[in-house]
């Protein structure tokens, strides 16, 4: 069983698996079908090919036999977790960093358990490959009921929850035609930028097919190209409004990562002259050492001076924004329809005028650099009312650790060989006023903010991107719904630092509605990781309350334990939160309190 949505291109590229018909042997093979010529080698192949090197996995007896051609393969890496959940996650992490990511589960019960974070790759628009292992091909239609299944002869309930947060789903339940729907869903994947869902029948995984017989033959990914009239037309009516404006402001969204715009959006800005800012969403999609770069723009928590740029400009070129109600601070965004120009992966729309389809992005940007005429004078007075922020003050000798001072010390640790990871949370907004190096990585999950996703996305993007310390900045409520996986970057050898912030519950839900199910019992973090290291593999860990806790601690996690994983449990008071936090989580309060419309 297969679904194809082949027609619908997001990702700037079309990706075509050359037909199997073109590459298999005619029927009447004169030689035996080689060994190695089996659906579970050229799905490992495959994967190798668009860079998936590491797949995250948790065995099951559906998927064994799967499993085994996976680790048979030289350049694959099969990295086991300790649940399905952050084996999803870890996939996550992983495609951000290399530009798509696999994960392998069993069947329903392994797959409704990585299906959530399936559902927050596809709100960031991920390219990842989810496999899971499906039942023994001649069960398909017998009327049987299986293990691992909610007790219905119906093996379909998996298939039909994966077709809600995934853009392709194949179900493989025979050879014949198994190299076109592998191909297929893993060529969908890349186009549409978005996961795909592969069921393989354990029983095929080891089975030979003409089909397999040859290495697979490269996908062929032809640029996709902008409808020209349409373009012409976006790009004229763009130059119309924005030429013409006083003061406009670019905005960079999170669609730039899928679109592959990231570059043009530079180039647009190196021609306009604008000031440029990011959503929170965006951070670290545009480089933050830009000499036109504002900050986030964030509404009422924007970087300090950035809205009062954005939001009394009169015209705004928005590039690949998501507005919902948490970029938007609980819809209190000051911004006007009629002064934007909002550009989609696929559509241009000139303020209240017409729209654009079959735009590209990159398209549109790279032609309206070749037309916008140079204004400086929004940057002109962003330079006027610029105060540069002060330090924090430092704490007095024994006197408890504060927040700001915490990430005043992580600041000093950011370089282009670190990535920070920022779990949802205070450290959303901590986070987002770090000062990006070029070249350092910065991910957080904004739009689906499912707590705990930073464990395994700190384990996926740290063995995608190896030449890099990941800086991970972990609230303790979070911790506890994923901390098992610390086990996995244990095995696998990474040195990341993960920042543990102990303030004794869920600091975010807090602010947006205080109650005592925000209070959680407390660990001994740092002891739970010690037990977890149970001596092998390289671990270092601490628990610091005071600023020279802290200066000692990081001290030793960048020189003498640069090479082992650094758990440092940071002490902080329950109520010492960023003010941004307190600010956004009054206004999503009043978005998520009111009273129904009048009926």
């Amino acid at each position: 069983m297969e679904t194809k949505d082949s027609d619908h291109v997001i990702n700037n590229v079309d990706v075509v698996p050359v037909p199997s018909s073109l590459t298999a042997e005619p029927p009447a093979l004169q030689h035996p079908v080689p060994p190695q010529a089996t659906l579970g080698c050229h799905l490992a192949r495959r994967l190798v090919e668009i860079g998936a090197t590491d797949v995250f996995s948790v065995p099951g007896d559906f998927n064994l036999t799967l499993l085994d051609y996976l680790i048979a393969e030289p350049s694959l890496n099969l990295i086991g977790c300790c649940n399905e959940l952050n084996a999803g996650y870890a996939a996550d992490g992983y495609a951000r960093a290399r530009g798509v990511g696999a994960c392998v589960a069993t069947f329903t019960v392994g797959g409704l358990s990585i299906i959530n974070a399936i559902a927050g790759a596809y709100s960031e628009n991920l390219p990842v490959i989810c496999i899971v292992g499906g039942p023994n091909s001649n069960d398909f239609g017998m009327n049987r009921i299986l293990h691992h299944t909610i007790g219905l002869p119906d093996f379909s309930q998996e298939l039909r929850c994966f077709q809600t947060v995934t853009c392709h789903q194949a179900v493989v339940n025979n050879l014949e035609n198994a190299q076109e729907q592998i191909d297929m869903a893993i060529s969908t994947a890349l186009k549409e930028s978005k996961p795909v869902y592969i069921s393989i029948s354990c029983n095929l995984a080891g089975l030979p097919h003409p089909t397999f017989s040859h290495d697979p033959i490269p996908f062929f990914i032809l640029p996709r190209v902008s409808n020209k009239m349409n373009l012409e037309a976006a790009v004229e009516a763009c130059a119309r409004f924005l030429n013409n404006a006083v003061k406009p402001v670019m905005v960079g969204g999170p669609n730039l990562r899928s679109t592959k715009s990231k570059a043009a959006f530079v180039e647009l800005a190196d021609a306009s002259g604008y000031p440029i800012a990011v959503m929170p969403s965006a951070k670290g999609l545009v480089p933050e050492n830009h000499p036109c770069f504002l900050g986030s723009y964030w509404g009422a928590v924007s970087t300090s001076f950035c809205a009062e740029i954005v939001e009394s400009a009169d015209a705004y070129l928005f590039a690949g924004p998501i507005f919902n109600d948490y970029s938007s601070v609980g819809y209190s965004l000051l911004l006007k329809k009629e002064k934007a120009v909002i550009v989609q992966p696929d559509r241009v729309i000139v303020a209240n005028g017409p729209a654009f389809g079959c735009v590209s992005m990159k398209d549109f940007l790279e032609a309206f650099a070749k037309r916008v005429k140079c204004n400086t004078t929004a940057f002109d007075n962003y330079k006027r009312i610029y105060v540069p922020s002060g330090e924090p003050r430092g704490c007095e000798p024994g006197e408890p650790l504060r927040v700001n001072v915490l990430f005043k010390h992580i600041q000093g640790l950011l370089s282009d060989k670190t990535a920070v990871i920022a779990e949802t949370g205070d450290s959303w907004f901590n986070c987002q006023k770090l000062r990006l190096p070029e070249g350092c990585g910065y991910e957080f999950q904004m739009q689906y903010g499912s707590i705990g996703w930073s464990v395994g996305a700190t384990l996926g993007y740290a063995q995608a991107a190896k030449d890099k310390r990941i800086i991970a900045c972990i609230g303790d409520g979070s911790f506890q719904v994923t901390a098992q996986d610390v086990s996995t970057m244990l095995r696998c050898a990474q040195n990341s630092i993960i920042f543990l912030i102990n303030n004794g519950g869920y600091t975010i839900e807090v602010e947006i509605h205080d109650g005592p199910y925000n209070v959680i019992k407390n660990w001994n973090y740092t002891g739970l990781v010690e037990a977890i290291h149970n001596g092998q593999g390289k671990c270092w860990t601490a628990k610091v309350k005071t600023e020279e806790d802290l200066k000692s601690a990081l001290d030793k996690a960048i020189n003498v334990k640069k090479d082992c994983l650094c758990f440092i449990e940071v002490i902080l008071h329950k109520d010492d939160t960023s003010k941004e936090l307190l600010e956004w989580g009054s206004r999503v309060s009043a978005a998520n309190s009111r009273p129904p419309n009048p009926q």
